[in-house]
């Protein structure tokens, strides 16, 4: 089963074998004789489907059922995928049992592909667990080599000498992290180990606790492919990462938005108290808030810059790509409701901008922060300067970065990352100022 979960469906094998199924059962169908009505049936079939595609695509935007406007590149996959599926419902009327058989088969299969092919265009499932929200465990070695540290009386980069037989890049895997405290069950989460901490004199080094969107996975992917290229510009040195599961569940069923609740569990404990404790024990870190980041993407952004707002003593870095204006925003009668239990001033005393104001003057000094979303992606835009602008108000150091032509989907969170990463490698010692 594992290894069906890790089956890549992104520029794969598998993604041509389903797009190829699928051609050869749109010939298997349309492949009949003339005749009793076919092809006015097939005909009805095809643009009848492709405008009820067209039709939900619409909707689906009108209602902001996804929180951003789909791209018109879905709208073409939704009216292809359900031209197609109309294709096999107008294939069971007068038809022989086992091409009736083929029709059943032919609808399931479409759906599947139209699901693929949406989800190789975002691109942030490359995987078949990925796509239904199982992590699938690759456990990692953690090397025990004294937990956690002070902090360094140098910056890194100026002591560390990288031994000749370095590895090129970081280690990918997963580890269970336990909701010891906050009782919250969550998927693995992943982890990245990078290159210097790999070696066998390995230095303590920076940590940063990231978080991905909702609904999604705690994939180190992402984040791990952007620091392998900082570590490969600076001797083998970056933070090790864990992308912790702040969802829960299946990571689609649910949204705690980023806080404790008895709906969902204490999500905000999990993050602050266990996925903190568990690296304190496990990972040779700098166990220093200077040395801290909290890092997010879109929901997880919307985490990030809670966390970093309400925790300055824990983070003195924030990282929020493409994030929320706050933890909710997307449904904020749902949140208010399930979560707050229709308490309005617990909702907005959980507002990042609200906890900044309320905050004492200099509680954020040494704090920097870095804010990101995709020039194609203007309510992410909005919401990434508004909470910019307020965390600059609040006494931190900001930087607002729009990625030029990324929109919400891979492209800002590799982009964001590294505009991340490059404000923050000097402040972490890993680079010179």
């Amino acid at each position: 089963m594992d290894a069906l979960l890790r089956l890549p469906i992104i520029d794969s094998p598998a993604m041509w074998l389903v797009y190829g199924g699928v051609v050869v059962l749109a010939i298997v169908l349309l492949a009949r004789p003339v005749g009793d009505g076919w092809w006015a049936r097939a005909s009805i079939g095809l643009v009848g489907g492709a405008a009820a595609g067209l039709v939900l695509f619409l909707v689906a935007n009108a209602v902001e059922a996804f929180g951003t406007d789909l791209p018109l590149t879905v709208g073409f996959w939704a009216a292809g995928c359900f031209a197609a599926v109309g294709l096999g419902v107008a294939s069971f009327p007068r038809s022989r049992p086992w091409r009736r058989v083929v029709a059943g088969v032919a609808v399931v299969w479409f759906l599947v592909s139209g699901v693929i092919g949406v989800n190789a265009y975002y691109g942030l499932n490359p995987t078949l667990g990925s796509l239904l929200g199982v992590v699938v465990d690759a456990p990692i070695d953690v090397p025990q080599t004294g937990g956690s540290t002070a902090a360094p009386a140098q910056p890194i980069y100026t002591t560390w000498r990288a031994p000749e037989d370095l590895a090129a890049a970081g280690q990918q895997g997963t580890q269970n992290i336990p909701g010891t405290q906050s009782g919250f069950v969550a998927r693995p989460a992943g982890i990245y180990l990078p290159p210097a901490a790999l070696a066998p004199d390995a230095p303590a080094l920076p940590l940063v606790i990231m978080m991905m969107g909702y609904p999604g996975n705690p994939d180190v992917s992402f984040i791990a492919g952007v620091l392998d290229q900082y570590a490969a510009d600076h001797d083998g040195l970056a933070p090790i990462v864990i992308v912790a599961d702040q969802i829960g569940g299946t990571g689609s069923s649910q949204d705690p938005a980023c806080a404790d609740s008895a709906a969902y569990g204490a999500a905000e404990t999990y993050i602050t108290k266990d996925v903190t404790a568990w690296a304190r024990a496990n990972l040779k870190i700098i166990d220093d808030p200077r040395y801290w980041v909290i890092a997010g993407y879109s929901n997880g952004g919307g985490c990030a810059i809670k966390y970093g707002a309400a925790y300055p003593e824990m983070f003195s870095n924030i990282i929020d790509v493409s994030g929320e204006e706050f933890p909710g925003s997307e449904d904020v009668s749902g949140v208010l409701a399930t979560i707050y239990g229709g308490d309005q001033a617990a909702f907005d005393a959980s507002k990042p901008v609200n906890i900044m104001s309320s905050a004492s003057p200099g509680t954020y000094a040494g704090t920097t922060a870095v804010f990101t979303a995709g020039s194609e992606d203007p309510g992410f835009v909005a919401a990434s300067q508004t909470v910019a602008a307020a965390a600059q108000q609040a006494g931190m150091s900001v930087t607002s970065y729009v990625v030029p032509g990324a929109d919400h989907l891979v492209s800002a969170i590799t982009g964001g990352l590294d505009e991340g990463f490059r404000v923050l490698y000097p402040v972490l010692g890993l680079s010179a100022p």
